[in-house]
């Protein structure tokens, strides 16, 4: 008997496709479903979706906005032709809802399925709805948010806050300050890194580490950025840092940090939240619409993080706000259970269980019975 198929369309970077995979691992753990990614071959989704285990399905798709009007009126005229393709790939797939996680390949395959009767939904992580949901919250019979600024854009009808879905593991941390331990600080630039937080880091590092001599670095400077960020620190005199591409256990290292550095975007701060933890957040400045500063202004008017743009960022700058949390613990708690109020650790699964019934797939109701009962 062939099982019922589901898509989850969209990519490019880490913000739309780890959602998506959040949402395919735990619809794997609830029913027997076919689960295929429509993505492009340039964005993250082209590497990971694969490694993942799921199969992705390719479109020749580019970027409408960022471009200026050629770019736009290129971009169009392909999101044409990859509509199109996107047409063939929904009649052999046939599934029976599609999931858009947001992204230049997100448009044509959602927009294929509506027009084929296909139901649509569409995951929204940011506080400012990127253009691809705002066209396709027009036919879309839900839309999943995480934040009170992106309702405006979708009827009341298919809202659903549920928040931003995470892989299994992103759970509440409490946290307790010590005031003998090594104080430990996070530095996330993203997946792929961040120039400018790369390049500032090791110095503000280094004026706090006369004050704390005992301070501890773990610095997530993107691949291929390790080498020159381990050197910047070793010339600065800061000893006591872990320089890597990525972080494989981002649940364990963010844990284990007492202040975490990062980019705004919707998956870090989503993961800082569902731990909960103190952080001081340098928004991409151009990031889609400035969705990252709005992520970030969210947060710290409830006291859950302290924000900097990026041209205010300086050496000076982030040795001052670091110095001004380390030194606080109380301050530091404060803003951990801030955090952690803002927090949606089963957000991946309560989408999942509403697409499955927007899909009509039945969930394995004898392994979940079986699931509860050895919960207890």
């Amino acid at each position: 008997m062939t099982r019922p198929a589901v898509i989850i369309a969209g990519g490019g970077t880490g913000g739309h496709v780890f959602p998506g995979l959040a949402v395919a691992e735990a619809l794997q753990a609830m029913a027997d479903a076919d689960i295929v990614f429509c993505g492009t071959a340039r964005g993250l989704e082209a590497r990971v979706i694969p490694e993942r285990g799921f199969r992705l399905e390719v479109l020749d798709v580019l970027p409408m906005k960022g471009g200026g009007v050629a770019k736009a009126m290129r971009g169009s005229a392909v999101a044409l032709r990859a509509t199109a393709q996107a047409l063939g790939t929904v009649r052999r797939v046939a599934p029976r809802a599609v999931l858009s996680t947001g992204g230049c390949a997100a448009g044509p395959i959602t927009l294929a399925a509506a027009i084929l009767g296909v139901p649509v939904a569409v995951l929204e992580p940011n506080s400012f709805v990127g253009l691809a949901n705002r066209v396709l919250g027009r036919v879309a019979r839900r839309a999943y948010l995480a934040w009170d600024g992106a309702e405006s854009a979708f009827a009341p009808r298919i809202r659903r806050r549920y928040g931003v879905p995470l892989r299994a593991g992103f759970s509440p941390q409490p946290y307790s300050a010590s005031e003998n331990g090594a104080p430990r600080v996070l530095v996330m630039g993203g997946s792929q890194g961040a120039r400018p937080i790369n390049e500032r880091m090791p110095g503000a590092i280094a004026k706090l580490a006369v004050r704390y001599p005992s301070l501890d670095v773990m610095h997530q400077a993107g691949r291929g950025n390790e080498g020159a960020v381990a050197t910047a620190y070793a010339k600065e005199g800061v000893a006591r840092v872990t320089v890597t591409p990525f972080i494989e256990d981002a649940i364990a290292a963010i844990t284990e940090a007492d202040v975490v550095v990062a980019r705004a975007g919707a998956v870090t701060i989503a993961e800082v939240c569902a731990i909960g933890r103190a952080a001081i957040l340098i928004p991409l400045p151009h990031a889609a619409d400035d969705h990252q500063t709005k992520n970030a202004e969210s947060l710290a008017k409830d006291g859950a993080a302290v924000w900097l743009s990026q041209a205010a960022a300086d050496e000076e700058a982030l040795a001052s706000r670091l110095d001004r949390l380390l030194a606080d613990a109380g301050a530091r708690v404060a803003m951990a259970r801030a955090a952690a109020s803002r927090g949606r650790p089963n957000a991946a699964h309560d989408v999942a269980a509403d697409f499955l019934g927007l899909a009509g797939i039945p969930p394995r109701l004898k392994a979940n019975a079986a699931e509860r009962k050895a919960a207890v």
